[in-house]
């Protein structure tokens, strides 16, 4: 049981059960859901019309006409996975995202954390009602050019047969996963070089969480929906974090402990 609660690659799946679970983080979405299936529908129609088969018959060349059909519409399916998380993520889901990640933190007990961010009302009934106005930036998932750069630049490991696909999911995965626990880390109150420190040792977890967390937004038309309820297994994931943390007395060796400083000369 151990080893399947520390297996990050499981909390993307775990965050689709946990939202559907506790019923009080559906108003949060209830808001999305429309424009979420028809931006992502009209995405999806206007790329696989648009592209799917001039790409199938570039992948001919490599793949073979069978598999290039099925790498083709994962080909596109990611293209189409990008382009919605980028509009919804920059017009109109992150403070969505954000809210879920806080509400759930806030049900799994830790509120104290969320509160170095935003005003928490106790009283509240819910978790969602008990957030206040926000008393520092918030921010789920920053834009990343980089993050764009390194999709493109790995784009062709399509053209592979068979593992083309599976490798593009894991060159890209990592950076998907870290840009998960971005809020995490604002919360912690890490600095740039803190946190680049803190996410080189943990590589191969995020990269799995971030693998997860992609297959699933490549699911035609629900990449939205799953981009929401990933938000809720990243912080599922942060508060067994977080517990482990104040359970090692805030060492450092496990998880996020005391700020990292340069070792002394």
């Amino acid at each position: 049981m151990t080893l399947i609660q520390e297996t990050s690659w499981l909390y993307p799946l775990k965050g689709v059960v946990y939202f559907a679970s506790h019923p009080f983080l559906y108003p949060l979405l209830r808001a999305r859901l429309l424009p979420c299936l028809i931006l992502s529908f009209f995405v999806l129609a206007n790329l696989f019309f648009w592209t799917y088969l001039p790409q199938v018959a570039f992948l001919a060349i490599f793949h073979g006409r069978h598999l290039a059909f099925i790498n083709g519409a994962f080909l596109v399916l990611g293209e189409g996975s990008i382009i919605t998380a980028l509009l919804f993520e920059c017009f109109f889901v992150d403070e969505t995202l954000v809210d879920v990640f806080d509400a759930t933190l806030i049900n799994e007990g830790c509120g104290a954390l969320v509160a170095t961010s935003r005003v928490i009302d106790p009283s509240a009934s819910d978790p969602v009602k008990q957030l206040g106005k926000p008393t520092t930036s918030v921010v789920y998932s920053p834009f990343s050019l980089r993050q764009i750069i390194e999709f493109i630049i790995f784009l062709p490991l399509n053209f592979i047969p068979v593992a083309g696909t599976p490798l593009f999911l894991v060159m890209t995965g990592y950076r998907a996963g870290q840009l998960h626990h971005f809020r995490y880390f604002q919360l912690l109150g890490f600095t740039k070089k803190e946190r680049n420190h803190y996410l080189s040792r943990r590589k191969l977890r995020y990269t799995w969480f971030g693998v997860t967390a992609l297959m699933l937004q490549l699911v035609p038309v629900l990449s939205m929906l799953f981009l929401i309820t990933t938000s809720a297994g990243s912080a599922l994931w942060a508060s067994r974090l977080e517990k482990k943390r104040s359970l090692m007395g805030n060492s450092n060796d496990l998880e996020p402990g005391p700020r990292y400083e340069d070792d002394p000369p």
